[in-house]
């Protein structure tokens, strides 16, 4: 199996590096996430000039066909910086989902628009006192004249105060189906908030809500939000491979400079053997993610391959992040230093969509689906 990429997709990279780094070198990723809405237009702008918005969706709804390879190698790199945009959530969850589930009217509308940066989407599903489900639980919809209306609370909506658009899912005769609904819609109302990692989040209030259906027909949804939720968790197994990357990379620079009792730390052993064990957590969320990828890039079971994903970056995570803390000393607790930061990165997406005990139950769910093999290598019959 070939983990390699070719030379569009290093171009590709290098191309992402170098406009993410120019926008969040120094200080600028805190100043642009103490005030709303959270990262900066100006780069959303720019993004969408190289043709990042549109990856993954079809040239005939106005993107580049590119496939999940193209969109890890972006969620990694911005990983790395810590870049607060919203691509997983705009391009790779919302954006999906209209590409998976919307008319050829829709897809041509929405998505053109995003490709653009012109539109910003977020999808509204998680609700009170529910727990990383497929399905709508309290949202309501109802129809009325054919006209479709939603009751209930979404919480939380990452970036959905921003939101030009939102994809709502919601419950109809015991059924999930997804809506649109416009951020300046009659009985919508969001209260946005910041996150402890510097990202933003909405509280968002349907009241009788006009919406559009998304898609043709009410046939259930719950497999296309599956689907969905699962090529985010992969893009965001990627970023927290970049940001875990970028950690690492800080800690032994740190360790290599950092002076005690007249020898830089990097001297003592027994650090330098945290920090390898960082780097073996390293490689194996790499490797997670990037197989991962390649099972969505060849059409196999995504949610399987995005729990797999999930699990291994977040052992990996937790592990990373602590010890980059631990190693820098009192240094790396401080909110002016930016390792801090990567931990909270690394714990948030850890709990998006679905956190590593989560995966590990789900997997284990799984067990009885395979052979048993005893030790010598055959099936085992008894």
């Amino acid at each position: 199996m070939d983990f390699t990429y070719d030379s569009e997709q290093d171009a590709l990279r290098e191309a992402v590096a170098g406009l993410l780094n120019r926008a969040y070198s120094g200080e600028q990723r805190r100043e642009v996430t103490a005030k709303d809405p959270g990262f900066d237009e100006k780069t959303w702008g720019r993004l969408a000039e190289m043709g990042i918005l549109g990856l993954p969706f079809a040239e005939e709804d106005g993107g580049a066909g590119a496939g999940p390879v193209e969109v890890a190698i972006v969620a990694e790199e911005m990983g790395k910086v810590l870049a607060p945009e919203p691509f997983v959530e705009s391009v790779v969850l919302a954006g999906g989902l209209v590409a998976a589930v919307g008319t050829a009217e829709q897809r041509a509308e929405i998505l053109g628009a995003v490709s653009e940066g012109s539109s910003v989407l977020a999808f509204a599903h998680a609700e009170p006192a529910t727990r990383w489900s497929d399905s709508a639980a309290a949202v309501q919809a109802t129809e009325d004249g054919g006209t479709w209306r939603l009751t209930g609370v979404k919480e939380p909506v990452v970036h959905g105060a921003r939101a030009d658009l939102l994809v709502v899912s919601a419950v109809s005769g015991g059924t999930t189906l997804l809506f649109l609904v416009d951020g300046d819609a009659e009985g919508l109302t969001r209260t946005g908030y910041r996150t402890f990692d510097g990202g933003r989040a909405a509280h968002v209030q349907f009241a009788n809500t006009p919406a559009r259906l998304l898609g043709e027909g009410a046939a259930d949804r719950t497999g296309d939000v599956a689907r969905a939720i699962a090529a985010a968790r992969i893009a965001y197994s990627n970023e927290a491979v970049g940001a875990m990357d970028a950690a690492l990379r800080m800690t032994t620079g740190y360790l290599k400079t950092r002076k005690q009792f007249g020898v830089t730390l990097n001297r003592f052993q027994a650090l330098n053997f945290r920090a390898a064990d960082m780097y073996v957590s390293l490689e194996l969320a790499r490797s997670a993610a990037l197989w991962a990828v390649l099972v969505q890039d060849a059409g196999g079971d995504v949610v399987q391959a995005a729990d797999r994903a999930r699990l291994e970056t977040s052992r990996a995570g937790r592990h990373i992040g602590e010890e980059a803390i631990q190693l820098h000393g009192g240094i790396g607790v401080t909110a002016e230093y930016k390792v801090g930061h990567y931990t909270s990165r690394l714990t948030a997406i850890d709990h998006l969509l679905g956190d590593g005990d989560w995966a590990l139950d789900r997997l284990a769910g799984r067990v009885d689906d395979h052979e048993t093999v005893d030790p010598l290598g055959a099936p085992y019959a008894g």
